[in-house]
């Protein structure tokens, strides 16, 4: 008997041979499959377990609808709408334990709708010709989304798609039969940062916090950690939230496309997750660090941190820029916010004697902060470093008060 079962989903009509070929592997493997066909206007040599009219009632829709819609877009958007709800509902009655979705850019599009709609945890696989795409905004993604390159696949079986399409059935397969599903026995807390040559108080923070009856997960901001991050908030998977590396905001606004999405510093507030908050690393605006300097930042001094990554160090109008963000995001938080500003910098690199610090910059910051900053956030002045002890142990302060008055809920 076959042990898990993948749900395989893409245009029957136009990708038959592909998504057939790609069942056919996930089952020689002993695997079972669900299919589902999200196209519009033709059909598969097969009837597929869900047909595309399934598919499209689910939505609330009809295929009729879908093809009056008058163009390619308006109709897969019906389509993208349907697979996802419908996917959701297969997935809460148990008929099936992973997704793989196929698709050029418009099966991709709609993957990403549906790979939103399952919980994290749950295989999600997209075989796309358009993966690891700037095509694809990073508040689209799930956070844990695979993606494979369909290399040679436009059109038609051959030798170098069954190699991409193999690989996949053989990872959807894999993955389902090896995840181990979060199974929370202590309220979990979300916390960003960057690597420790930064940001570091989560070295201090994850063990003080564990001692204290909590489970901690660290999320690396630079662009997909923080979507990750955002998007488990939004789900209120946390107790908690220790947000103290907001950069990717400011990578936001000012253009870089190492972007956490512009809904970042929002979710964990818009749920009623109790907020602290610290602007770790809020001077710097990371940018790709193999392609050429864009001319608005060539006059900036920058730090080259690696072969993949420069951070651009921003300049007092910028910098007002980032904390005006930062105080309009927090002006949508439903739960208590507490802004912690260490006085002698938020990051490594601006500590008094390093190469970045700028005193008056972070004055300029603060200042602008300080004016622009909702009367419900309460703003903790640290005399101290935000990689001191004296920030660790005021954030614990906060965090030990909101516990004992309930603030801080248990969340498992």
């Amino acid at each position: 008997m076959p042990d898990k079962s993948i749900l395989v989903i893409g245009t029957y009509d136009t990708k038959d041979a592909e998504l057939s070929y790609m069942a056919e592997a996930i089952r020689r493997q002993g695997g079972a499959v669900v299919t589902m066909d999200v196209s519009v206007l033709g059909d598969p040599s097969q009837p597929a377990d869900y047909s595309k009219h399934q598919v499209a009632t689910a939505g609330g829709s009809s295929i009729e609808t879908a093809i009056a819609s008058g163009d390619e877009n308006s109709a897969m958007q019906i389509m993208a709408k349907a697979a996802a709800t419908l996917t959701a509902q297969l997935h809460d009655q148990g008929r099936f334990e992973g997704v793989i979705i196929l698709g050029g850019t418009m099966g991709t599009d709609l993957a990403l709708d549906v790979c939103a709609a399952l919980p994290l945890g749950v295989p999600k696989y997209i075989v796309s010709t358009v993966a690891f795409s700037p095509l694809i905004p990073a508040e689209r993604l799930a956070a844990d989304t695979q993606m494979i390159l369909w290399a040679g696949g436009l059109y038609g079986l051959n030798s170098v798609c069954k190699a991409s399409l193999s690989q996949a059935a053989g990872a959807v397969l894999g993955a389902a039969r090896a995840v181990q599903l979060p199974e929370r026995k202590a309220p979990l807390i979300g916390m960003t940062s960057l690597g420790k040559s930064a940001l570091r108080y989560m070295v201090d923070l994850k063990p003080a916090l564990e001692e204290r009856g909590f489970e901690v997960a660290v999320f690396h901001a630079t662009g997909m950690g923080g979507r990750a991050f955002e998007n488990l908030a939004a789900q209120g998977a946390f107790a908690c939230v220790f947000d103290f590396c907001t950069q990717e905001l400011g990578n936001h606004i000012h253009g870089s496309n190492i972007s956490a999405g512009a809904d970042r510093l929002t979710n964990a507030g818009k749920k009623g997750t109790p907020q602290l908050v610290a602007p770790g690393c809020y001077d710097l605006v990371d940018i790709v660090g193999w392609q050429p300097v864009p001319e608005k930042w060539a006059q900036h001094l920058r730090h080259d941190h690696n072969r993949l990554l420069t951070s651009i160090v921003l300049n007092h109008e910028e910098r007002r820029a980032v904390a005006r963000a930062h105080a309009r995001q927090l002006e949508t938080a439903t739960a208590p916010v507490a802004l912690f500003l260490p006085e002698d910098g938020l990051g490594e690199w601006d500590r008094r004697g390093a190469d970045l610090c700028d005193p008056e910059g972070l004055q300029v910051f603060y200042d602008t902060l300080e004016q622009t900053c909702p009367d419900h956030v309460a703003q903790h002045r640290v005399k101290g470093h935000i990689n001191d002890a004296v920030f660790t142990r005021s954030a614990l302060a906060v965090f030990d008060d909101w516990c004992a008055k309930g603030v801080v809920k248990p969340v498992v």
